[in-house]
């Protein structure tokens, strides 16, 4: 088994993105001790590897000097079986140096564009696709693997389909996200997409992907079929990350999640103090989190999709309610309804044609023919 760290050298950011709530200017910068502290505190928390993901605000603001000692730190620690890097950024900052070093530990790079550049920079502000773009391109001549974040809002949505084609033509993986309101302010409660909106979205956008499964990947609809199959939440959004996914803001404060970061009713503890993890559950951050659970599998008892949506992403669940408390599930629970009874009928005709077969197996009667117009689900599958 593997868990997730996500380590947070700032909240600070050089853009401006309308609807972007993950920011604050100012914010303070993490230490390189922050990370040799993070070394002593997994030594003996789990018996797990850890996936180490760096993120934001804009994690390439602590230079590549940072990275330099940082990187062989979480690496070379005896403690715990490291499981790999990755990193989301604008791409603003990066340099050959810092390419370099994110090439050697094969550190897995995102960045996010919203589609082409007019659609993208009247979200995200004048200049911000050409600088990602050069920090792309610069990052892919050294060998690096970069994907993609497109957030789709209430203005982009109706381009969804130019969108989706720009991202297939250039042959960008990517992963989505739909603009959601925030804890922190009300910046981008303009941009937001409803329920209803994310869930037609999703389906329409998936039906494309099957169209074009030989031009790209779409994370998301990767781990919404892998779920189905599977009986069980495989993406963060979809599942129980409790206990599972921590958060180690720049002063070394943890968090359930990333989207905590900066809050301080949601921190758990400290890597200074090195926190077990029955340390951590005694907690209310934990327990805040641990209430959002308990009311999922009361309130969502009856759904079919329980098992592999589990009531959706606790912080918009906590988000979607004044008073902010745990008695509500994600409010895109619709959205992930919608998605998944779409890919469990499209199954379930797959089945009756009798073109559903084995993941890792030809077709019955067929092999996958990838110049048809439009593949299965059980093609998707395949190529997992």
């Amino acid at each position: 088994m593997t868990f997730h760290v996500m380590l947070i050298p700032t909240l600070d950011c050089p853009s401006n993105c309308s609807y972007c709530w993950g920011s604050k200017k100012g914010s303070g910068m993490m230490d390189i001790e922050v990370i040799e502290y993070v070394t002593k505190w997994l030594e003996n928390f789990k018996d797990e590897s850890v996936h180490f993901t760096f993120h934001g605000g804009e994690p390439l603001l602590a230079g590549y000097g940072f990275y330099k000692k940082a990187l062989p730190m979480l690496t070379q620690n005896n403690g715990y079986e490291n499981a790999g890097f990755s990193l989301q950024s604008n791409l603003w900052l990066i340099n050959d140096d810092m390419s370099e070093l994110f090439h050697e530990y094969d550190v897995a790079v995102s960045t996010s564009i919203d589609g082409p550049k007019e659609l993208n920079d009247f979200q995200r502000g004048k200049g911000y696709y050409d600088k990602t773009m050069a920090g792309y391109d610069l990052l892919t001549s050294h060998g690096v693997n970069v994907s993609f974040i497109c957030t789709f809002t209430s203005h982009s949505i109706k381009y969804y389909e130019e969108v989706f084609d720009y991202f297939a033509k250039n042959g960008y993986n990517i992963k989505l996200h739909a603009a959601l309101p925030s804890m922190r302010g009300d910046n981008a409660d303009s941009w937001t997409i409803s329920p209803k909106e994310h869930g037609d979205l999703l389906v329409k956008l998936f039906d494309k992907y099957l169209e074009n499964l030989d031009n790209l990947s779409i994370k998301d609809f990767d781990h919404f079929c892998k779920s189905v199959f599977i009986r069980r939440g495989t993406l963060c959004t979809l599942a129980n990350c409790l206990g599972s996914t921590f958060a180690v803001g720049y002063d070394g404060s943890i968090y359930p999640c990333y989207r905590f970061n900066g809050m301080p009713e949601y921190v758990m503890g400290n890597v200074y103090d090195t926190p077990s993890l029955e340390e951590l559950m005694d907690t209310d951050a934990w327990r805040k989190i641990q209430d959002f659970n308990d009311f999922v599998d009361e309130d969502c008892k009856k759904c079919r999709y329980i098992k592999f949506c589990r009531g959706g992403c606790p912080y918009n669940g906590i988000n979607s309610n004044i008073e902010h408390t745990a008695n509500a599930v994600d409010p895109h629970c619709e959205a992930y309804k919608m998605i998944f009874k779409d890919i469990t009928d499209k199954i379930n005709k797959e089945f009756l044609t009798g073109s559903l077969g084995i993941p890792g197996m030809p077709t019955p009667n067929k092999s996958v023919d990838s110049t048809k117009k439009k593949a299965s689900v059980m093609d998707l599958m395949n190529k997992l």
